[in-house]
């Protein structure tokens, strides 16, 4: 599994953030919507795809709970889901942090963190879910995040920034050998 695009996957819904005609949660959260994009990935990389895909349908499912509303069956339905947890209440923090530390702690039983801060050319892809994370924080600031979850928030920034860190550093040496070679 490739770590980077499995969190640039679980982000892609939010691309919504991106494009000012669609509403937030709407169409890109459609768990029809992400399922018709997966068919073809499924029938060339078979169950290989399967963890990108449960990744991203995790998205739009987590906002059901703990999001507000989501248009989870369009375009079959205009209809909008949510169990109604208001996203800065106990319960709804408390989630987050269990599916925080529950993912936290997968990732270092399978040893993907040190796989995570290593050079890879895929590192570069973070910059995705980097921007998904701060754009909303960006335009809606002060910040719309509970103090409960500002933790895991800069724990998950960290995750974004330093293998990209990782990878621009590499690349700058590499470069630099390079022009003392050929110098």
């Amino acid at each position: 599994m490739n770590i980077p695009l499995l969190f640039v996957f679980s982000t892609t819904p939010d691309i919504d953030l991106l494009i000012p005609v669609l509403q937030h949660r709407g169409p890109t959260h459609s768990l029809l919507i992400i399922s018709l994009l997966f068919l073809p990935t499924f029938l060339v990389y078979g169950k290989r795809i399967t963890p990108y895909f449960l990744a991203t349908i995790l998205h739009p499912i987590g906002d059901y709970f703990i999001g507000g509303t989501v248009q989870l069956l369009w375009p079959a339905t205009i209809h909008w889901y949510g169990i109604g947890i208001n996203a800065i209440s106990l319960t709804a923090i408390l989630t987050e942090w269990t599916f925080f530390l529950t993912s936290l702690t997968f990732m270092l039983k399978a040893k993907d963190l040190r796989i995570l801060f290593h050079h890879h050319p895929t590192n570069l892809l973070l910059a995705i879910p980097l921007f998904t994370v701060l754009l909303p924080s960006l335009f809606s600031f002060p910040l719309s995040v509970p103090v409960a979850l500002i933790i895991p928030h800069i724990i998950l920034l960290v995750f974004f920034v330093l293998p990209i860190l990782i990878d621009i550093e590499h690349t700058t040496h590499i470069r630099h050998r390079l022009t003392r070679k050929t110098i």
